[in-house]
């Protein structure tokens, strides 16, 4: 199969600038221009391959053909499903289930989100590894975004810390919130003695969650919230530390305050991604259903 390699086309708009710094100004990092430069890519200025010292004239058309990537080191290509939600050159966006990790680990080194997008990319013919933009913990269901490109990667890391990537879950949490929105603003660190757990600590670093209420139930003659959350930060943990601080843990989730019986995993699911696509700026808003336990959970005896 036929390897298709990345490539980006723009036209010049000034005369005498380095191509070198126009090709800053159009967001090509240092540490991508280094990769094409030494591992396999070109600069391309009217059909001639240029270095990033040619000057350019105003009307030039520049194509940056990007080098091809190697997958990455522990990470097995395995066949599996994706249940993709968008796709295009530069991006791919998956409705991720619960109980999958999205990366290879100790636990988990096969059969993750990683190992199935990198046969996706292999099956496919394109030449890169997998970089995900935004991870999800293994319980935690719904959208994740990934790129098929370091460069574009690079942007969506750009977009995040702007804040113009948006993130918008649902969630059931105990108890009947009194409130029906509210702002969680709490700084999020290490819990001592844990490599995994997060607590809201003055040492940690800043976080904020927005929180709506969409509904209160009861189920088994508990009380129940089913919430919308819109994360501003994205601290490991964020939405369950958060949701556990102000005396409201998620269903399920037994590491924060949560109890398993009615669901057996944390019930949060990403369902909404809004951004601005980052080669075109065209705005996407993604979304996925409720999986089938919430909703069921969500839903039972109407």
């Amino acid at each position: 199969m036929t390897k298709k390699r990345f490539q980006l086309t723009f036209t010049a708009e000034q005369d005498g600038l380095l191509l070198r710094d126009a090709l800053k100004n159009w967001g090509i990092s240092k540490r991508t221009l280094t990769a094409v430069k030494f591992s396999g890519g070109e600069l391309i200025v009217n059909g001639v391959e240029r270095t990033v010292r040619h000057l350019l004239s105003e009307g030039d058309l520049v194509t940056i053909v990007f080098p091809p990537e190697e997958v990455s080191e522990g990470i097995s290509i395995d066949e599996g499903e994706l249940d993709i939600v968008f796709e295009d050159e530069t991006l791919l966006v998956i409705n991720k289930p619960f109980d999958q990790a999205t990366i290879p680990s100790f636990e988990h080194p096969t059969g993750t989100v990683a190992n199935f997008a990198a046969y996706h990319l292999k099956r496919k013919g394109i030449p890169s590894t997998v970089h995900v933009v935004t991870r999800l913990d293994r319980d935690t269901s719904g959208l994740l975004c990934m790129t098929k490109n370091r460069h574009v990667h690079h942007l969506m890391d750009v977009l995040q810390k702007e804040r113009k990537l948006q993130k918008f879950y649902v969630a059931i949490v105990h108890g009947h919130m009194k409130e029906d929105f509210l702002s969680v603003i709490a700084p999020i660190g290490r819990k001592e003695g844990s490599i995994i757990e997060r607590k809201v600590s003055e040492e940690g670093q800043y976080a904020h969650t927005d929180v709506e209420v969409l509904k209160r139930i009861e189920r088994g003659g508990q009380p129940f919230s089913v919430i919308r959350l819109k994360l501003h930060t994205g601290r490991t943990h964020q939405i369950r530390v958060h949701m556990s601080h102000i005396g409201h843990p998620l269903t399920g989730d037994d590491l924060y305050g949560g109890e398993k019986g009615l669901i057996q995993r944390h019930a949060l699911h990403c369902h909404e991604l809004l951004f601005p696509h980052p080669i075109t700026g065209n705005m996407l808003q993604l979304t996925a259903p409720l999986p089938d336990d919430m909703s069921r959970f969500i839903h039972q005896n109407e």
